[in-house]
């Protein structure tokens, strides 16, 4: 019969007659297929996508609950397992990576809806934010199988170094973006974050990660069939998915691993012998954050912070600091050789009888003398020189008796917020006023009162593992004592995002630089949430808390966590004082860097690049069997 083989003649596609049964016949300017060839077809074509998609979602909702708001920390050890099965099927389905796509937005639109609260701009933000985060998912996925199926790479090892090198991508690419790793999930569980003083942040990930590996690998084949994840017509003695060699094995590999990392945190945790550091008072207002303050704002800002500040004296702290930008009036410095005309013509907002007025200076000198205690406060200041005007994002050191100190101008900056990156490119430096955005830092700065010596961190700068790590060793590179760093001050306006899970997530981050550094982090936020975390990403309970009584308007003494709602406290004026525990442990991450996580890119990259290495053809043969 035309297009069927007998039994003695079989099929081959290498002969001329199986060439011309693979081509099929042209009749009237249409292809016949033989049926051979339909079922073949049948047989070899993918699953429908509906699978992939229906994993996809459950693990991108699943990540969304592992965070604030929710904060179901547990779920992670097995949100990612839909995610993981993709990976281990032997055939791809239909649409696969486009499906994980989709899943990984069920994560990133809900878990950065905060950002829509800066301003009606944001709302373009925070989708382009979501869309550029979710291609994640589909890289890990991509690359996970170019490991597992190419190279017969134990998807146990596989999943969290591909996982772990993208996050220190993410955490680097376009300036950075250090939110919502996986191990931030695990904020709750104290010893298993202690590993981060040897591998930052990422190490946390790779366990979380490494974990769903082992389990994902329990899942049986027949598990695949049920889930549309596999073609009807597909050989029954065909293999679904990559062999594993005895996957039981491999959890207790896991588990074991698991064990002796908190064997490490426990460890960790016992060494530590906190001794009394400077007392801090932290002050927090309650002001939402805009791109055009009222001018009547200005004075009701230092109005309510300076009674603040009051309040906070009577507890004798040794520093008293004030977060991001809310002393709102501008330091301004100028080079003494430009003239008036030359200062209009470099600063025309400033009348130039402002660059030699002192009485910003002389009112926060005043404010430190008035306190009997050393202030650090955030400011913007400007400085004039000849063609340029720089503004700057602060924290002004004052201290009693010696006025204004050194002057830290943040480094990292946040994109299109504080800057527009490549805006002096001809194209775009038409378009962008001349002195729109801020001007980065030039180094990082010691601060130092009595004998205690710190650094300070504005901003997002604190959700950046590697910028926070840069300051601290920068400094002491640059110092002759052993340690010149004993603690981390934070200052962040976080009144643009009213109250919203971005409060909980930036303080999550924020527990991660603490341990990494193996240094109290005290931080005073604009509306929440205020905080001293110790060396190992504890959130401390304050010795003093006070909050402002909505209706008498009195401060009361308070508890920093809401009994209502079980959160911590947000959007209401408040002091809050505490001893610094001073932590006498050092960190590899600290003298390292992030060499665990360049790691895992480094095997990210070679992956890659493998992806065009020819296989001999037997080699392939054998990697599916």
């Amino acid at each position: 019969m035309d297009g069927i083989s007998t039994p003695d003649q079989p099929v081959n596609s290498d002969t001329p007659q199986g060439a011309e049964l693979s081509k099929g016949k042209k009749r009237s300017g249409k292809v016949d297929l033989s049926v051979l060839q339909i079922i073949d077809r049948a047989e070899n074509s993918p699953a429908k996508t509906r699978g992939a998609l229906l994993l996809s979602i459950i693990a991108g909702v699943g990540m969304w609950a592992s965070f604030p708001p929710l904060d179901f920390g547990p779920l992670a050890w097995l949100a990612t397992i839909p995610w993981l099965i993709l990976i281990r099927l032997k055939r791809p389905t239909r649409r696969m990576y486009f499906a994980s796509y989709l899943g990984a937005l069920c994560f990133t639109i809900p878990a950065f809806q905060w950002m829509r609260y800066g301003d009606p701009m944001m709302y373009f933000a925070w989708i382009l934010l979501a869309l550029y985060v979710a291609v994640y998912a589909p890289v890990f996925i991509g690359l996970s199988r170019i490991a597992v199926h190419r190279w017969g790479i134990s998807l146990l090892l596989a999943a969290p170094l591909v996982w772990t090198g993208l996050e220190y991508l993410r955490g680097f690419l376009l300036t950075g973006f250090g939110w919502y790793f996986l191990g931030h999930t695990q904020h709750r569980w104290t010893e298993l974050l202690q590993i981060s003083d040897l591998f930052g942040a990422y190490g946390v990930s790779f366990i979380v990660m490494l974990f769903a590996a082992a389990i994902s690998l329990q899942i049986p084949e027949r598990f695949m069939k049920k889930l549309w994840l596999v073609p009807e017509l597909q050989k029954a003695s065909e293999p679904v998915v990559a062999a594993v060699k005895r996957p039981m094995q491999q959890l207790v590999i896991a588990s074991l691993i698991l064990v002796s990392v908190l064997s490490y945190g426990y460890f960790r945790r016992s060494q530590a012998d906190f001794q009394p550091g400077p007392r801090v008072a932290l002050i927090q207002g309650n002001f939402r954050a805009a791109l055009d303050i009222p001018d009547e704002e200005y004075e009701h800002a230092f109005i309510v912070y300076n009674e603040l500040t009051g309040h906070a004296v009577k507890h004798q702290p040794d520093l008293i600091v004030w977060p991001e930008g809310m002393f709102r009036y501008a330091l301004q410095y100028a080079d003494p050789s430009l003239s008036a005309a030359q200062l209009t013509e470099i600063a025309p907002r400033f009348p130039p009888e402002s660059w030699q007025q002192t009485y910003i200076a002389d009112t926060l000198a005043e404010l430190s003398e008035k306190a009997g205690a050393a202030m650090v406060i955030g400011l913007a200041s400007y400085d004039a020189q000849k063609d340029q005007l720089s503004q700057f994002n602060s924290a002004q050191l004052i201290t009693p008796g010696e006025g204004l100190g050194p002057r830290y101008d943040k480094l990292h900056r946040v994109p299109f917020g504080e800057y527009i990156p490549g805006k002096d490119l001809p194209i775009l430096s038409s378009m962008i006023p001349k002195n729109f955005g801020l001007t980065a830092g030039k180094s990082a700065t010691l601060f130092e009162y009595k004998n205690w010596r710190f650094a300070p961190v504005i901003c997002f700068e604190d959700t950046v593992p590697h910028v926070v790590r840069n300051i601290v060793h920068s400094i002491e590179q640059n110092s002759t004592s052993k340690k010149p760093v004993d603690f981390l001050v934070n200052l962040s306006n976080d009144g643009w995002f009213a109250g919203s899970s971005e409060h909980d997530q930036h303080l999550i981050t924020a527990q991660f630089r603490a341990i990494e550094c193996r240094m109290p982090l005290a931080r005073a936020a604009n509306m929440g949430i205020s905080s001293v975390i110790n060396g190992d990403g504890v959130v401390m309970n304050p010795e003093v808390f006070l909050i402002r009584d909505p209706v008498s308007g009195v401060l009361r003494e308070s508890s920093i966590i809401d009994p209502e709602t079980g959160r911590y406290r947000r959007k209401i004026d408040a002091v809050l004082v505490q001893t610094l525990p001073l932590d006498n442990r050092s960190s590899l991450y600290l003298s390292w860097g992030d060499w665990f996580a360049q790691f895992c890119l480094s095997g990210c990259i070679a992956l890659i690049i493998s992806r065009w290495i020819p296989m001999k053809k037997q080699a392939e043969s054998s990697s599916l069997n």
